[in-house]
């Protein structure tokens, strides 16, 4: 069989809608499944490494890869405790309310011009809107808890995730007009000549920033830290239900590093003199990266206060971004 340029592998395999369809959703959760659990190994070494220590060693004897599995074997075996004033069905949809739309969004990345689930001629309007959605499972496992606390930790997350989804927006905003193109594939191969990291390094730093925001990871990470009198609108959960919280973390730290890849590293492409290196790998390689930059932002950096969070927002990352998105405009209309 032939390859098509633009055509999904699982397209070219396989003909019965139904079967294609039950593919590629294995390939996605079975992608979100392992993916996750990578990142989250290596934040317990890079961690360790970084503060001089171990990290876990024991679980699977070498060197402790199967830490992430004890845990969630752990986690499965914990009470799921249920307050009695809570709401049930909300308490236990919100998990997975804030779990799906990371699945969701690996349906449109692309990890070569064949190897991707679905072409969306509005690829990254898809992903921002279903990125946002997380916000809701927040305030649906704050509310439903039972307790004012988490309540008011569920009230400072909201407020957190809506703040950066602007400068988010608009970051992804001008690399569309740069790329003329809303489709995730359609982006990767406009930067075939130059990654738009090149034209665009703060519009790169923008989303970066915006996106440990998004996912609450230190130094923004005020709505679930140690130091706060709870846990923020996670304090009431237990076992299955908080490990699928944890998953959404990690696998957020996966979902919006590939968006980051696709939008300024220039995705699949390879860089100069490095053809002969695989179309997948030079993805992989650089979700990887990204992460690694995420989890050492984690060991470097203090955790803001909430203040300060809430002004580089409004008064620093959205104007620029607006000078981003005029700049771009201005330029594409000039040249």
């Amino acid at each position: 069989m032939i390859a098509q340029s633009g055509v999904s592998f699982v397209d070219q395999w396989l003909d019965s809608y139904w079967l294609v369809l039950i593919v590629k959703t294995l390939v996605v959760i079975g992608f979100f499944l392992v993916a996750p659990l990578g990142i989250g190994y290596m934040e317990h070494k890079v961690l360790a490494h970084m503060q001089a220590r171990l990290g876990p060693m024991y679980a699977g004897r070498f060197h402790g890869w199967a830490q992430l599995l004890a845990d969630g074997v752990k986690f499965i075996q914990k009470e799921d405790v249920i307050p009695a004033a809570a709401d049930r069905w909300v308490f236990s949809l919100a998990p997975g309310v804030v779990l799906v739309p990371y699945i969701a969004l690996f349906v449109v990345i692309p990890f070569s011009d064949e190897i991707f689930i679905l072409n969306l001629d509005v690829g990254i309007f898809f992903v921002l809107a279903v990125t946002s959605v997380s916000v809701i499972g927040t305030l649906m496992a704050g509310w439903a808890s039972a307790n004012k606390f988490s309540l008011i930790g569920a009230l400072r997350a909201a407020a957190q995730l809506i703040a950066y989804e602007l400068p988010l927006v608009l970051a992804a905003a001008a690399v569309v007009m740069q790329a003329a193109t809303l489709s995730m594939v359609g982006i990767v191969e406009a930067q075939q000549q130059y990654w738009f990291v090149v034209t665009q390094p703060i519009g790169f730093g923008i989303f970066v920033v915006a996106a440990l925001a998004e996912l609450t990871r230190p130094p923004f990470d005020m709505p679930v830290a140690d130091s706060e009198i709870i846990f923020g609108a996670l304090t009431e959960y237990t076992g299955l239900k908080f490990a699928f919280f944890l998953l959404a973390e990690y696998g957020g730290i996966v979902a919006l590093s590939a968006v980051a890849s696709v939008l300024y590293l220039g995705g699949y492409q390879p860089a100069p003199f490095l053809d002969a290196i695989p179309e997948p790998l030079w993805m992989a390689a650089k979700i990887g990266g990204l992460s690694f930059v995420i989890i050492w932002l984690r060991a470097t950096y203090p955790r803001m206060r909430e203040d300060q969070l809430q002004r580089i927002s409004w008064l620093t990352l959205i104007p620029l971004a607006l000078f981003q998105v005029l700049a771009v405009g201005f330029l594409k209309v000039a040249f």
